[in-house]
């Protein structure tokens, strides 16, 4: 995907960037507090820097650039900011941003980093190095992710799910596309809209195509993020797109992926159980509806050990992980339901985008 450098900046000798390795950064972003340590970690990371940025502002109404939350941000970039510019990705998830500002850039190679990422030191080096190596079939370079766990106790839950980016394919936490690789499969299925399971379509279409993806030596960081107590309910949501992934890509693509393949089956099979417990008790069937509730006791008390048994097992934890291990089966249900109704006919977005 190609297009017109928006703003540039100077290139000086230190600056310059080996031949066919030149590369321009685009970073997704509602302007969450983690942005400005993202920008600034890539203006201090030392090495080659990109050609352009391109900040894809994605709340559905976003401040005046110069004003508002994006105002520090910005700042930091220090002289990279005559090289940045901001564009409106109103609010459609960030695989449509991403399309967004990579048909905004001109440089052969487009750097994806996520606005709570903080790349290395020699980054910039490191990428530098992943590009000019990178062998003509190579349609994309993954960087190395570490994610910092407290070492005085045992992580929670949401600590472990975040954990698993650092052992996850082809993130695009930190991932780099040849611009061609992007533009031959028509760049990220927008139908995606939120962050899961969208860079796994691409990767799988960019393989299907041909290229190949390989693991680079570039280092970044994905801090963990605070969060609420419900945020694994609502990560629920990701199961509709599990079922976009099951209608474009197949049965196997978990395997191709290298993604587990979570809790769906025995979700509904405990959905079911209290469901069934339910309408047996309303229709005077004690003995049955008996049994059906304990089947969904059962499940729903596994469920919630094996969230707790890994943890810190502190007070909030353990009621954060009771209360939603009784809401996450039917949240996962319905939304697994849900997706394989609405992407039931669903084409490769290679057609739906056209040529």
């Amino acid at each position: 995907m190609t297009g017109p450098a928006e703003t540039s900046g100077p290139h000086g000798a230190a600056d310059a960037t080996p031949a066919g390795s030149g590369y321009a950064v685009v970073i997704p972003t509602l302007v969450r507090d983690t942005l400005a340590d993202c920008l600034a970690s890539l203006a201090a990371s030392h090495g080659p820097k990109p050609a352009e940025i391109v900040l894809v502002d994605d709340r559905p109404t976003p401040d005046n650039e110069d004003d508002g939350p994006l105002r520090h941000p910005l700042s930091v970039l220090g002289d990279l900011r005559g090289r940045t510019t901001v564009l409106r990705g109103g609010g459609r998830g960030p695989a449509a941003a991403r399309n967004t500002g990579a048909q905004a850039v001109a440089a052969p190679w487009i750097a994806f980093l996520d606005d709570d990422v903080q790349v290395g030191p020699h980054w910039c080096d490191q990428l530098t190095e992943d590009l000019t190596t990178a062998a003509p079939d190579t349609g994309a370079v993954q960087g190395v992710i570490a994610v910092p766990l407290p070492g005085e106790r045992r992580p929670t839950d949401w600590e472990r799910a975040t954990a698993g980016l650092a052992q996850a394919l082809w993130i695009t936490a930190d991932m780099v596309y040849r611009g061609e690789a992007l533009k031959q499969v028509g760049g990220f299925d927008e139908r995606f809209p939120r962050a899961f399971r969208e860079d796994s379509d691409l990767a799988l279409r960019v393989l299907d195509a041909g290229w190949r993806i390989r693991r680079g030596r570039r280092t970044a960081r994905h801090p963990v993020r605070p969060a609420d107590r419900w945020v694994s309910l609502r990560q629920q949501r990701g199961n509709a797109d599990d079922a976009l992934m099951l209608r474009l890509h197949g049965p196997g693509w978990w395997k191709q992926a290298a993604a587990p393949r979570g809790r769906i089956r025995r979700h509904m099979a405990v959905t079911a159980s209290g469901t069934a417990a339910c309408l047996l008790a309303a229709a005077g069937r004690r003995r049955a509806a008996a049994l059906a509730a304990l089947g969904w006791t059962l499940g729903t008390a596994e469920f919630a050990w094996a969230r707790i048994a890994p943890g810190p097992r502190t007070r909030h934890e353990v009621v954060t992980m009771l209360a939603t291990s009784v809401l996450i089966p039917p949240a996962a249900t319905r939304h697994w339901l849900t997706g394989l109704w609405l992407h039931r006919e669903a084409r490769p977005w290679q057609e739906v985008v056209g040529p």
